[in-house]
Formats: C-alpha cells, sequence, structure tokens
C-alpha cells in the first residue's frame, strides 16, 4: 500500500479534520450505546459499550471497503408518490423508526418507574447479546452519515480508516464515565432519551428526502446540554447549602 501522500500537510490537516468530525458524527451513537446497556446489569455494561463501540468500528471500515457499494445505495430502487427511494432512503427510515421506537418505551419506563424493577427480571428480559444486537443494527444507521461525510472529504481509504480508529479509540475513553453519568443523574438520561427521538425524526425526515442541516440539531443539542449543565449545578449548589432538619418543627 503506497502511503506516501501521507508526507503531505494536506493530509494530515484533512485526518485532523476527519477525526473531529468522526467524534462529532459518534456522540449520538455514544449516546444510544449508554442507553442501550443501561438495562444490562451493571457488571455486564462495560464490556457491552466496548463491544457496541467495537461493532460500529467495524462497520464503518467495512462500508469504506464497500465503497462500490456504497454509491449504488443512492440510486432510486422505485418511486413511491412521486419520490423516489433508494436503499440509503430505506436504512435512514427503518433506523429512524427504530430509534423513535426505543426512545419512547425507554421514557415510558423511566417516567413509570421502570428502573426499580426486580434486577432479576431485567437481567432476564434484557439479554446481553440482545442488546449487543439492537446496538449493531442502528450502528449500521449511524455509520451511513459517518462514511458518507468520510469519503466526501478524504480521498484516500487509509486516512478514512486512520480517522475512524482516532475516533473509535477517543469513544472507547469516553464510554464509560459517559455511561455512568448518564445512570447518576436521571434528568441527563431523559435528556438524552430525547436526543434519542431528535435523531430518530432527523433520521426519517431524511430518508424521506427533506434534509436537516447537521449545525441546527448540533445547536440544539448543545444548548439543551448547557442547561441540563446549569440545573445540575444549580441542583448540586442547593444540596449543598441545605441543612437536615431546617424548616421542621
Amino acid at each position: 500500500m503506497d502511503l506516501s501522500f501521507l508526507a503531505s500537510p494536506d493530509a494530515w490537516l484533512t485526518l485532523v479534520t476527519l477525526s473531529a468530525l468522526e467524534i462529532v458524527l459518534g456522540i449520538d451513537n455514544l449516546v444510544f450505546i449508554s442507553i442501550a446497556v443501561a438495562r444490562l446489569p451493571e457488571a455486564q455494561r462495560p464490556l457491552a459499550r466496548k463491544i457496541g463501540i467495537a461493532v460500529a468500528c467495524i462497520t464503518r471500515i467495512l462500508l469504506l471497503v464497500m465503497l462500490a457499494f456504497l454509491a449504488t445505495m443512492e440510486q432510486d430502487l422505485f418511486t413511491l408518490f412521486g419520490m423516489g427511494i433508494s436503499i440509503r432512503d430505506i436504512v435512514l427510515i427503518v433506523g429512524g423508526a427504530f430509534l423513535l421506537v426505543k426512545g419512547t418505551l425507554e421514557i415510558r419506563d423511566l417516567i413509570g418507574g421502570g428502573e426499580d424493577e426486580d434486577p432479576r427480571t431485567t437481567k432476564s428480559s434484557s439479554v446481553f447479546w440482545v442488546v449487543i444486537a439492537q446496538i449493531a443494527v442502528i450502528d449500521i444507521v449511524f455509520s451511513l452519515d459517518s462514511v458518507i461525510t468520510a469519503v466526501g472529504i478524504a480521498q484516500h481509504i487509509p486516512i478514512m480508516v486512520f480517522a475512524i480508529l482516532l475516533a473509535v479509540a477517543i469513544m472507547l475513553l469516553a464510554a464509560n464515565p459517559l455511561g455512568k453519568f448518564i445512570d447518576d443523574n436521571p434528568t441527563v438520561k431523559m435528556l438524552a432519551l430525547a436526543f434519542i427521538l431528535l435523531v430518530g425524526a432527523v433520521l426519517i425526515l431524511d430518508g424521506l428526502g427533506t434534509h436537516v442541516p447537521k449545525p441546527y440539531i448540533y445547536f440544539a443539542m448543545a444548548f439543551s446540554v448547557m442547561v441540563e449543565w446549569l440545573n445540575l449545578l444549580m441542583r448540586r449548589k442547593a444540596a449543598a447549602h441545605h441543612v437536615p432538619g431546617a424548616g421542621e418543627w
């Protein structure tokens, strides 16, 4: 394999830019993985997160290798109500619907106190490999966006692969802290589930031919995270100043 292009400063700039984009595009995937493994016994969650991220890495690299197939995914298979439908559109619509259903069920359980169920019941209903299968399915959907972006920016497959591996390494480091933070803060978990619903709706719209610019989505997410961060600071400050027995008669 000829790697002489790595001597070019442009190649390294592309690598850094693409790695940053891969990390940003992987955030929603990481949030979904954290939500999906939350129903597993705590001892199994770190392993499930690592396997989920590894599956995402493998999926993205396989799609890169299958560039010819990726190109055909945007060719219309049939027309529905005057609108061309491609393989990519079908994957996005199905994946978005899956996220909407998954997010809605998780929110229902969170509001209904599903987290307080018997751990043995949770363990039997949320089998380890079933969770991994869910992650694998949604990884395909998220990887499409990531790989198409990579193909549009970089011209050399090694640069794309290096960028993906670098992004995955950072995701592996962030997975457990992010997962624990979401588990320890119910309001953050609700916000994460709202993100899942938002991403699901955007995927369906994209599959139906209505493109929503990603900067709008990321701005909405960043603003929501900032508000939630302020809420967390306010609650911690209130808890620190709370005097046990104060106000009691």
